[in-house]
């Protein structure tokens, strides 16, 4: 699996997680998927994303996988 793809699981997984902590803990949670969100957007524009550099140092493989 590549950097962007993980990126992408480990986004989706953390709003999925903070919507259901919303729901059933406390509404506060939806702070936790606004700052996913902003992160993803900041992310789309400057190219900057410290889970990808990260899991890059971890040796995951960037780029397309053909």
């Amino acid at each position: 699996m590549t950097i962007d793809r993980l990126v992408m699981a480990f986004a989706g997984s953390f709003i999925l997680i903070s919507l259901a902590l919303a729901q059933w803990h406390s509404v506060n949670w939806l702070w936790f998927t606004a700052f996913v969100g902003a992160n993803l957007l900041q992310a789309a524009f400057t190219g900057f994303c410290p889970l990808a550099i990260i899991l890059k140092k971890l040796g995951i493989k960037s780029g397309c996988a053909f």
